[in-house]
């Protein structure tokens, strides 16, 4: 009985007359507007009756997607040379990611109307590197100048190991020398006392 509080299950009048036939409330206090109701009962019963909303169709949003010239760019810098070296300095009010760098260069490029459009995109790579922003394509090494490399940066793994092992060939003959010589050193010696 306590769990059904709620005007669907019969009308109020019908639920405090029950109550009061079960004993839990006293005919001395009872509610006042009881033997009014009772004395002039409504021509239409109150009940509780659930309102049929009308269903909508659910229609699909007519918002279309917005995409930018510079997404479609940036979208593909990521693809290539992934998010860059270094964070992002949010702190900084004037921080360019390369990314910006790259999108406002392409789109420099792209105005001057001088660049076929296939090529724009290397076009915009090199001309950065111009500039000294170093791009690094993911999976490989950073792109940088030629001209500014370091002729030990070239060499390999393989070619450093193998020039090391020559050099320890190299001290181990020498060393295996050494001894020989010195024992003839004695033996001249020797024979000359």
């Amino acid at each position: 009985m306590a769990g059904s509080r709620l005007e669907k299950f019969g009308t109020v009048f019908t639920r405090v007359r029950d109550l009061m036939r079960a004993g839990v409330i006293k005919h001395e206090h009872k509610p006042i507007w009881f033997d009014v109701y009772a004395a002039f009962p409504p021509k239409r019963e109150p009940l509780f009756e659930k309102h049929l909303r009308k269903v909508r169709k659910q229609t699909e949003d007519s918002v279309p997607e917005i995409f930018y010239k510079e997404d479609e760019i940036r979208a593909k810098f990521f693809e290539v040379y992934g998010n860059g070296p270094r964070a992002f300095e949010l702190l900084k009010s004037n921080f360019v990611s390369p990314c910006q760098r790259f999108v406002m260069k392409y789109s420099e490029l792209e105005s001057r109307g001088d660049v076929k459009p296939e090529a724009l995109f290397e076009e915009t790579a090199k001309a950065l590197l111009a500039e000294g922003v170093l791009l690094r394509k993911r999976g490989g090494p950073a792109q940088m100048a030629t001209e500014s490399r370091d002729p030990l940066l070239n060499m390999k793994l393989t070619e450093m190991l193998a020039d090391q092992q020559r050099d320890t060939e190299t001290e181990t003959d020498v060393s295996e020398k050494r001894p020989q010589e010195a024992d003839s050193t004695d033996s001249q010696s020797s024979s000359k006392i």
